[in-house]
């Protein structure tokens, strides 16, 4: 395996909870209103320092979605995934979005978020943003 290069981010930050790697800036969300099947998911305009896994369509709570599973760079955990294609016209606007799932991230003040196990129990997307 090579070197891995990643990027180190300035102000609030957003960092993978295993490895600390730098993920996303606070700025950069869209919407704090996203669930996944452990919780709270948040929509994000960039990511950065991470791998992009095959696309697949999946069924959300908003409609058919062509996705990828996105990956810490640095030590490979799943993080949240990224929006390919929608196929609604009124969820077009998550096209090359990224989401990250509150409970495999750091906050910005070193917070992690545990799994509710009153969650939302299902395949992931939002509601309303």
């Amino acid at each position: 395996m090579g070197r891995v290069f990643v990027v180190t981010l300035e102000g609030k930050i957003y960092s993978c909870k295993h490895c600390g790697t730098h993920l996303a800036l606070t700025e950069d969300i869209i919407s704090k209103s996203f669930y996944c099947r452990r919780g709270k998911a948040y929509l994000f305009n960039k990511v950065v320092n991470v791998t992009i896994g095959e696309k697949e369509d999946r069924m959300m709570m908003t409609g058919m979605h062509t996705v990828a599973d996105i990956f810490c760079v640095q030590c490979g955990s799943i993080i949240g995934w990224k929006y390919e294609t929608a196929h609604e016209k009124s969820q077009k606007y998550k096209e090359g979005k990224s989401v990250l799932e509150r409970y495999k991230i750091s906050g910005p003040d070193g917070s992690n978020y545990w799994v509710n196990h009153e969650s939302h129990i299902g395949v992931s997307d939002a509601d309303d943003v």
